[in-house]
This record gives C-alpha cells, structure tokens and sequence, in this order.
C-alpha cells in the first residue's frame, strides 16, 4: 500500500502496531516492577507514586519507539519533524506552563470562594513532589508525541487542518476511555482539551507549547488537590468536596467541570485569533 500522500492511512496503520507495541513495554515495565515487589502481579497491583513513574517511563518508551518506526520508515522523515524544532520556542514553552498554571490558579480561587472546595491540609514532599513531575513530564511527551506530532500531523496531510484537528482531538477524548469515572461531560472537556492543546500546531506544527501546556495543566491540577482525568494522584494542597457536581468536576477532577470547559474554549479563541493575525500578517509580508 502506497502512503505516499495519505496522512489518514498512517494514522490507522499505526493503531494496531501501537496498541501491541505499547502493550509489551507496559507489561515489560509490570513485570519488572514485580522483580522489584513480589507483591505486584499482573491481576493484583496497587502501585505507589515512584512505581506509577516507572511504569509511565515504559509507556513512554513504547510510544516513542512506535512513533520512530512510522516516521522512519513509513513517513520517511526524522522524528524531529514531528514538531521538535527548538529555534526561538523558549517563550511557547514558558507561555504553555504560565497558561496551564494560570487557569487552574483561577479555578481553585473560584470553586474555594463559592464552598465547592474546601481546603483542610498541605501535604509537601519533596520527592513526590519530584516524582510528579518527572511523570506529568513524561505523560505530555508521549501524548503530544502521538495525538499531535504524528496523528495530527499526518491527518493534516489528507484534510483541513481544522478537520484534522477534530478527529485527532475525538480520539484523543477517545484514548481516555478506560479512566475511572468518565462520563459524557468529562469526554466532552477532553475532546476540547484536544482542541486547546493542538489549535497552535495546526499553525505552527511545533509541539513545544503542547507539551509545555498539557505538563502543566495536569501538574498543577495534581498539584491543587484535584484528580487528573479521574485518577488520584499525590497532591500538594488536600482539599474536600461537600458534594460532587458539574460546577467542581467531582472524581474526575477539574477536566470535569464546567470552569474548565469555559477557559479552555476562552483560550482556544485567544491562541487561534493570535495565529489568524500572525497568518495575515505573514501573507501581507
């Protein structure tokens, strides 16, 4: 089969490869932890936070190590086409952690000044502390490396960016399937945190401000007490929620409320208007 010019034929052509290849760094990285702890076994596994992080580090090997396969041989470009260049994105990564901290910042004030989050201790370690953000660090990469940097950008090749842009941020939603207490809402806020974290590639096909920004979107969640994409986490600041609802995002955390799909679509329109007016500006030039 010819890919030559068919972005969405890599896009299928690397799920299954992904899911096997993916699934046997994960199962290699259990069954190392398990040398470690014979208490951990594949049916049976409560995993402390630096076990969570080796397990992700295996993750994250394995979607690199299929990401390098489809763009070596069936794209037939180097990796760093998938959007590595780092020729002045110092400011796109300082702008993604300022964004993601910011918009969490203000939900955290808004939720604690209405009752919805009610604070009762801090909870400071160093190296879980650490430990998080060498795995929220890990997460972004490997994420943005595949919704971003190859299915986005392949997709883009086959159709309008803005097309491409929905049906990579669809299954983006879609990856999270097997989160604990998902919900049409919550695939909903993650379909448009698809959106959020690619309108810039679309334009720029650079992944350093999605990385930065999905980094510290989920960090700074985890960091403030909230769940991320309904998974439990080590948290800096502990807080209680009097009754779970789609103003608070209950367990799902904070990807599940309604705060987070108002300034998530609020910055979608800054970061597209920004590069429109770049684009006109570039055309003009």
């Amino acid at each position: 089969m010819d890919f030559t010019n068919k972005g969405w034929q890599r896009v299928l052509g690397i799920f299954i490869p992904y899911l096997l290849i993916v699934s046997i760094f994960q199962l290699s990285g259990l069954l190392f932890l398990s040398l470690l702890d014979n208490s951990i076994t594949l049916h049976n596994f409560n995993l402390s936070n630096y076990q969570e992080l080796i397990l992700v580090l295996f993750n994250t090997f394995g979607v690199f190590y299929v990401v390098y396969l489809f763009i070596k041989h069936i794209d037939k470009e180097k990796i760093i086409n998938v959007g590595f260049h780092i020729n002045n994105r110092f400011k796109d990564v300082l702008f993604g952690i300022m964004i993601g901290l910011f918009i969490i910042s203000c939900g955290v004030i808004i939720l604690s000044q209405r009752g919805e989050i009610i604070f009762y201790q801090n909870n400071f370690n160093i190296k879980d502390t650490l430990i998080s953000v060498s795995l929220f660090l890990l997460v972004a990469l490997s994420e943005e490396v595949l919704f971003r940097g190859y299915i986005l950008k392949n997709l883009m090749i086959s159709f309008n960016k803005y097309i491409a842009l929905i049906v990579s941020s669809l299954l983006f939603a879609l990856a999270h399937s097997a989160n604990p207490n998902m919900s049409l809402f919550s695939y909903f806020d993650l379909f448009l945190a698809g959106i959020f974290l690619g309108i810039s590639y679309i334009f720029t096909k650079n992944l350093w401000f999605p990385i930065a920004l999905h980094f510290s979107w989920n960090l700074f969640q985890t960091f403030f007490g909230f769940n991320v994409s309904g998974q439990d986490f080590y948290s800096i600041i502990e807080f209680k929620i009097p009754k779970n609802n789609l103003l608070n995002g209950g367990n799902f955390g904070f990807e599940g409320s309604i705060l987070s799909i108002v300034f998530q679509i609020i910055f979608i329109v800054i970061i597209w208007s920004y590069y429109r007016k770049q684009e006109k500006i570039n055309s003009i030039i």
